[in-house]
């Protein structure tokens, strides 16, 4: 089953998309986007394309366990999406992924500008790799 995870933002928003095992991250990209129905578009032709049955989508939660504005734009794109593609959406708590996609790119050596073209598929890997580890062990 193959299991796409989203790391929402408002100008790109990550893109992983599981092997067909749903063990594995494997095909990545961003999509560069700001209106919330463009990316829901894009996020449904990749589903269809790549075959895809279940999407997770980063849940910005602060670190003290509190929703900001940033949580309530994660659950608005929750429904447009679940009415865009009629997938089931989960929301994974993505604390910390962009922070961690930032540290993994600094010591592989990219520079900031290039970066700043793949940290968001890099936190979408993320996204989707704590929640491939959550569904083997639940």
């Amino acid at each position: 089953m193959r299991i796409m995870a989203i790391d929402y933002g408002d100008a790109h928003t990550g893109i992983a998309i599981s092997d067909p095992t749903g063990f594995l991250a494997g095909f990545t990209t961003v999509i560069n986007a700001y209106r919330p129905e463009a990316v829901a578009e894009q996020i449904a032709a990749l589903a269809k394309e790549h075959g895809v049955e279940e999407l997770v989508l980063g849940h910005p939660i602060n670190m003290d366990g509190t929703r900001g504005p940033r949580a309530g734009k994660a659950q608005a794109m929750k429904t447009l999406l679940e009415e865009t593609t009629s997938l089931p959406v989960v929301l994974w708590d993505e604390r910390r992924t962009t922070i961690d996609a930032h540290q993994i790119l600094m010591n592989s050596g990219k520079n900031a500008k290039k970066r700043k073209k793949v940290v968001d598929a890099v936190a979408a890997t993320l996204i989707l790799e704590g929640y491939l580890t959550y569904k083997k062990t639940h």
